[in-house]
């Protein structure tokens, strides 16, 4: 990596800290007894294990009542804790509903290292969806970013076994998928959560070079001169206020003959928003709790960046090309101006009418280097409006796209993950509001539907290819922990991504 000594990161420090440690998630038919913390499956009203002398009198007092995402610890001196662990009644029981069990589990124990949990047959799912589930909880709810901490009293989990009968094989390949897939959320978490004095776009790019590589990803990095030669005016333009310079990574993933379609028939363009660090430029934002978090502005291309590494393991037989678009976004003498106009990649000039539009600003290049190679479908992710938080708080991210069937494909793949999205309108009679007279384009609409007018800025540089959008301004973080999603930076989108590359048609 390059010389660093004029930042604030330093020698030897972990940039992906999470991924160095490892869980090991097995499956087994009966306890081995290496744990120190047993889970047990409860319903509400249900039997209890025969191993707890308490009725459900005292345990409703203590708040327990058997909800999927409850748990009770019983303490033992001498033999594992035993916990009981709600998991709802039979009908209200899916993959997301054990993954939640299983982080109640997981984060009750939280200072154990080994948990067991007894799930039998509590939940009639097939073993791949079973194994995959346990292994995405159990990794993901026990994380916490520590590197920064002189002392910290987090504990790894270093093992976590699930004792059922299902089929072991089906299991243990769910197991597998589950890893890879948290391993692509720990990797967004751990680049969103440090801090942009640690990993400015440079420093991100050279990681990139160094990381992708044992991932099966090819990787080249567009350096200043070269986005000049691009003509990558947005992303230019956005950098101009930085002492740092920008980067463009340009991930590339191709299947191996075995699991390509002869020929390969789809080729899926992913585009992420990767400020590292936004001030707002001129347009500075105050200084409250939502500044604070804007490290977290590359947390798109963080997602694309985790979803890719996964695509080997996950034997995608599609190609897929991976753009990132980072710098960071900073007020100075030399930064662009409210009035000022970019040109964009192939010619569209836009007016800047709010420096804190940035995004959209470095995306747009993306976008229309995407489709110059005439993809499948291009799919973008990034932290983008404040719109899209107050519409749908922070559970939730804004999905829009001018191709119904790939949104369709988007938000089954939102499903499937637990990464909850909500499709809005692509409404085109609020383009007007883009409009600029002296410019192609404006890159801000009106006071109402920033998500949407966001969304058909983009949608004018993909030159009508299928083109879906995830605005996950809401969804980049969470303020505590949440089931499987832990406090700080929450890696969404890379394993809804990752999913959605996998599962997509060959056709």
């Amino acid at each position: 990596m390059s010389d660093r000594s004029h930042r604030l990161i330093p020698d030897g420090f972990p940039l992906l800290p999470s991924v160095s440690a490892s869980t090991e998630v097995t499956a087994a038919t009966e306890t081995t007894g290496a744990a120190t913390a047993v889970g047990h499956p409860v319903a509400p009203d249900g039997e209890l294990p025969h191993v707890v002398d308490l009725g459900w009198d005292v345990l409703r007092l203590h708040g327990f009542e058997g909800k999927t995402g409850q748990a009770f610890a019983l303490l033992r001196s001498n033999a594992p804790d035993v916990v009981l662990v709600g998991v709802g009644a039979p009908d209200d029981r899916s993959e997301a509903s054990l993954r939640d069990a299983v982080a109640a589990f997981v984060r009750a124990e939280k200072r154990s290292s080994a948990l067991s949990f007894e799930l039998g047959d509590a939940f009639a799912l097939d073993g791949v969806a079973l194994g995959r589930a346990v292994a995405e909880a159990a990794v993901l709810a026990r994380y916490e970013y520590t590197p920064l901490k002189g002392s910290s009293t987090h504990v790894p989990l270093v093992a976590f076994e699930v004792v059922t009968q299902v089929d072991g094989d089906l299991v243990a390949d769910g197991i597998r998928e589950g890893m890879v897939l948290a391993r692509a959320t720990t990797i967004a978490r751990d680049l969103a959560n440090t801090p942009p004095g640690h990993l400015t776009a440079e420093v991100f790019a050279d990681l990139a070079v160094e990381v992708g590589p044992r991932y099966g990803l090819d990787v080249e990095v567009a350096e200043k001169a070269r986005l000049i030669e691009l003509g990558c005016g947005g992303l230019l333009g956005v950098n101009a206020g930085s002492v740092e310079e920008p980067r463009m990574i340009v991930l590339r993933y191709a299947p191996s003959r075995a699991e390509a379609a002869p020929p390969v028939a789809t080729h899926i363009a992913l585009v992420g928003k990767g400020i590292m660090y936004d001030s707002g430029g001129i347009s500075l934002k105050p200084s409250d709790p939502m500044h604070l978090l804007m490290k977290m502005d590359m947390g798109g291309a963080a997602a694309v960046f985790g979803a890719m590494t996964a695509l080997r393991d996950l034997g995608c037989a599609s190609e897929v090309t991976g753009y990132l678009m980072c710098t960071d976004n900073m007020p100075s003498g030399s930064a662009i101006a409210l009035g000022d106009v970019l040109t964009i990649r192939g010619g569209t000039t836009v007016e800047v009418k709010n420096t804190d539009a940035e995004g959209r600003l470095v995306m747009s290049d993306a976008l229309v280097l995407a489709a110059e190679s005439k993809p499948t479908a291009i799919v973008d992710i990034a932290t983008l409006t404040g719109a899209a938080l107050m519409a749908l708080g922070p559970a939730t991210a804004a999905a829009l796209g001018n191709d119904q069937p790939l949104m369709e494909r988007v938000l089954a793949a939102s499903a499937a993950t637990d990464e909850p999205a909500w499709q809005l309108p692509l409404e085109k009679k609020y383009r007007a509001q883009l409009d600029s007279d002296i410019a192609d384009i404006a890159n801000l609409g009106g006071r109402f539907a920033g998500a949407t007018t966001a969304a058909l800025f983009l949608n004018e540089f993909v030159d009508g290819v299928p083109w879906a959008h995830l605005d996950i301004a809401g969804t980049m973080q969470s303020e505590a922990d949440d089931s499987w999603r832990s406090k700080g930076a929450t890696g969404f989108g890379a394993r809804l991504i990752a999913r959605l590359v996998v599962d997509y048609p060959l056709s």
